[in-house]
């Protein structure tokens, strides 16, 4: 699997969430008739339901625990509605891409297009010579951009690891067991937390040696089961004794409002799963209304949870909210299930890069250095995303450049780009193509003054930092 060509029909395409690559397209195309979209086969599909599962798995990660500081840099008002107003559009982009996905299929007699070769696609159907004699680059960009969000998300990896890894060490001499009563705990220091990123450097370098997806697939079951116990456990304590809203702000400040864009659209990009589980499902037709039903749960659900955990924690908020959890040994617990899910997690968001990248240069040497090579590949590929992790070691920013650098162009820019392509020459509404341009524009903005904004703000913290990833002492 590690020497699969780029190019080929099985490319597996899911991309910038945390869904695991047992939810990607299988082998095994089987007929198609045209005007169909065709699945996989009948023992390969699966239900509405298991379809639901995925989709509520392939959104929900990291970028949910960063919701509640998001919400702080938007106001308690306007972050609310501006999750919904994003969850809203990020799916309308979605089932853009559903469409054009199927137009192409009827119209090219194939089984299954990717994204990235719905954009290529696309730009071939454009009237402008020039975009159809580009059209390569439509995929190439789409794999650029699906290349920086993946390994995007792997620092965000590292970063959530050494930050709640560390939180834990230095408060054990002062965890209890009672999470209830107030008072102030103060944390022995440790060393920095760069080099707990250091330590867990071999670790996951072991772990991305796995090649084979059935291993890798019961390393979800483990990240997904941890993962839920401790989502559970924290919307258990927020919403306790929740202190007065009147003292938040309703709209923040404009500066960091940006920063509140790249965390969001890092949280609801979830576009890159959609046409493999579209193409997987044993009734397709009901996708749709699948996606939409998917998509309301997990809109409703950051929604709450950013909400809540604001007003929980106000000011104090931090990139993740699981550092502002007690030092009680039950909330310690649940920084260490999150934890451990991350760091299985990792492998599986590492899948994504590692298909399209090693098997360019382990294509270009003799069958006895292959393994050598594509170990080699590996570990460089790891290695970047802790030395990057280590650059930027707030949580808080190195969502919001994710976010703001790839997701947004991943799920705001292109799909409505792509819509007038595909059917600019069959005619298009004036209005559809206005919409259109106003999400990519309001995108590509997004896109600009995010990545601007967190660049700033790493490079001259404010007196009054978002957030602080360095633990001090805590007051509950």
């Amino acid at each position: 699997m590690s020497t699969q060509r780029l190019r080929n029909e099985d490319y597996q395409d899911y991309s910038s969430t945390d869904a695991s690559p047992e939810e990607s397209p299988s082998e095994g195309l089987g007929s198609f008739s045209p005007g169909a979209y065709q699945r996989f086969g009948e023992s390969n599909s699966t239900t509405w339901f298991q379809t639901l599962i995925h989709v509520l798995k392939g959104n929900i990660g990291t970028g949910l625990l960063g919701l509640p500081l998001a919400v702080k840099n938007a106001g308690i008002l306007l972050g609310p509605l501006s999750l919904l107003v994003i969850g809203v559009v990020a799916v309308h982009c979605m089932g853009i891409l559903v469409k054009c996905a199927h137009h192409f299929c009827r119209r090219l007699n194939k089984p299954f297009v990717d994204y990235g070769d719905t954009v290529m696609y696309g730009l071939e159907a454009s009237p402008s010579s020039w975009l159809r004699n580009h059209a390569h680059w439509g995929r190439r960009t789409v794999d650029f951009f699906l290349i920086v969000t993946q390994l995007g998300f792997c620092c965000v990896y590292f970063v959530f690891l050494a930050d709640n890894f560390k939180q834990v060490i230095e408060a054990a001499n002062g965890t209890t067991n009672n999470c209830h009563n107030n008072e102030t705990v103060i944390l022995t220091p440790t060393m920095d937390s760069r080099l707990y990123m250091l330590a867990f450097l071999p670790v996951l370098v072991l772990l991305v040696f796995i090649r084979d997806l059935r291993v890798l697939s019961v390393f979800s079951l483990l990240a997904n089961i941890s993962m839920l116990v401790s989502l559970v456990m924290i919307y258990q304590f927020i919403v306790q004794r929740i202190p007065d809203p009147s003292r938040l702000p309703l709209v923040a400040s404009w500066r960091t409002y940006p920063l509140f864009f790249g965390t969001a659209i890092f949280a609801f990009e979830g576009i890159g799963m959609v046409l493999p589980l579209e193409n997987k499902m044993k009734d397709p037709q009901k996708f749709p209304l699948i996606l939409y039903l998917g998509m309301a749960i997990v809109t409703v659900l950051y929604i709450s949870l950013g909400s809540l955990g604001y007003l929980q924690f106000g000011a104090s908020i931090q990139g993740s909210i699981t550092l502002n959890l007690p030092n009680c040994w039950l909330y310690q617990s649940v920084k260490l299930l999150y934890s451990i899910g991350i760091f299985f997690t990792y492998g599986l968001q590492f899948y994504v890069p590692a298909e399209i990248i090693v098997p360019f240069f382990v294509s270009r040497v003799p069958e006895q250095c292959r393994l050598l090579v594509d170990l080699s590949v590996r570990t460089a590929m790891v290695c970047l995303t802790c030395v990057l992790a280590i650059l930027v070691p707030r949580l808080d920013l190195v969502i919001s450049l994710v976010g703001s650098v790839s997701s947004s162009a991943l799920a705001l820019i292109i799909p409505p780009l792509l819509e007038i392509a595909t059917y600019s020459s069959e005619g298009l509404r004036l209005v559809t193509i206005a919409k259109d341009a106003l999400i990519s524009l309001l995108g590509f903005v997004g896109f600009v003054v995010g990545t601007y904004e967190a660049l700033a703000e790493l490079i001259q913290p404010s007196a009054t930092p978002v957030s602080t990833n360095s633990t001090g002492a805590f007051a509950y």
